[in-house]
């Protein structure tokens, strides 16, 4: 395959044209007709010897642009929460990949990265930014941005220790619900009966509530799917009683766009009831929690909240302490009552009455003691 030679305005400039892995190639390589016939040699040569790259030129897209271009073409239109979820760890990822281009990240950058970032917070929340990161590189992917694999995919998240929950048991329900401010209270209510997040709740307009139906409407959640909660005589009563500005859209309080800020409010409320280690996002857990231990099965809790899948519902069904020990005393009640077919040889037992329950040593010892 000879060299090739371009006449234009500027002069002749010469090219090579071969072809690889079945696809024909052109490179442009200058005015100099020996270097060309050299570069020509040495990639029929690569072709040979099996050697040959095709080098792709990538596109120079900085990572602060494309982070930006995703936070307004995707994160505003599809997640109305997303500044108080996702713009901390927007900022910690420009600030780290600065300057680097998209193609310039590889998994070996971003390992550094949660190695850095595991210095300063909790492995949970590390994985929080690992996850907004893999979602900014399927989003270049697919506008076309990046060319490659995600490099977030070779990056092993940490571990999350999710087996404890914090909820409320019915004493401090009450204790909270009583302790909280007139423009708390109801806010509190809805959470415990409906399960709904706090960005569901405070985004609530009146032309989402059907009282007629006992039906609440929301049009923007965490997944993205519209979702139907079902209102009890509580969260009916405790929202028509919310007086109604006749200006305002909103059913709980908001100034200007931003909703009320319950942050103060709420923790006053928890330092009056004596409740400590508790989150506004807890009252989540306790409304799932309460529902589990009230006999409801896990697929309707799952239905409530608004999960996707049932795997995701199975760490709010863990039952408090109390609950447990009630379940227990029921099971020791029942074998108590069916009483002794047989003493056997022991002796100082004449009757069941006489004695309610034996050890678990005695029942070793005495093997014919039959419940």
């Amino acid at each position: 395959m000879p060299v090739y030679e371009y006449k234009g305005k500027r002069g002749i400039t010469y090219y090579i044209v071969y072809s690889a892995n079945g696809r024909r190639k052109t490179e442009t390589i200058g005015k100099d007709k020996k270097l060309a016939e050299q570069v020509l040699h040495k990639r029929l040569t690569e072709i040979a010897e099996n050697k040959f790259l095709d080098i792709r030129k990538e596109q120079k897209v900085k990572f602060e642009d494309f982070a930006d271009e995703y936070v307004e073409l995707y994160l505003k239109p599809n997640n109305f929460a997303w500044e108080r979820s996702t713009k901390h760890n927007i900022k910690w990822l420009k600030q780290f990949f600065s300057g680097k281009c998209l193609h310039e990240i590889t998994p070996m950058l971003v390992e550094k990265f949660k190695a850095e970032r595991a210095k300063q917070v909790k492995p949970a929340t590390v994985n929080r930014s690992l996850a907004c990161l893999r979602s900014i590189f399927n989003r270049a992917i697919s506008w076309g941005k990046f060319k490659g694999e995600n490099p977030v995919r070779k990056v092993r998240f940490f571990k999350e220790n999710n087996a404890r929950l914090r909820y409320l048991e019915k004493d401090e329900i009450e204790r909270l619900i009583a302790n909280c401010s007139p423009k708390l209270k109801p806010i509190v209510i809805v959470a415990l009966n409906t399960g709904m997040r706090r960005g569901e709740m405070l985004n609530l307009k009146w032309r989402d509530i059907d009282f007629r139906h006992n039906i609440i409407y929301l049009h923007q959640t965490k997944n993205g799917e519209r979702r139907e909660v079902p209102m009890n005589t509580f969260v009916s009563k405790a929202i028509i009683a919310i007086p109604k500005d006749p200006d305002g859209q909103y059913i709980f309080p908001h100034h200007g766009d931003k909703p009320y800020d319950l942050r103060k409010s709420f923790f006053t409320a928890l330092k009056k009831s004596g409740i400590v280690n508790f989150r506004f996002h807890d009252l989540r857990h306790t409304f799932a929690s309460q529902l589990v231990m009230s006999g409801v099965d896990l697929n309707t809790v799952r239905e409530l909240l608004g999960h996707k899948s049932l795997e995701m519902t199975l760490r709010y069904s863990h039952l408090s302490p109390d609950h447990k020990k009630r379940a227990v005393d029921i099971l020791g009640q029942n074998i108590h009552k069916t009483g002794f077919k047989n003493a056997g040889n022991l002796q100082e037992v004449s009757n069941f009455e006489n004695k309610a329950f034996f050890t678990l040593a005695e029942l070793i010892d005495n093997e014919k003691v039959v419940i």
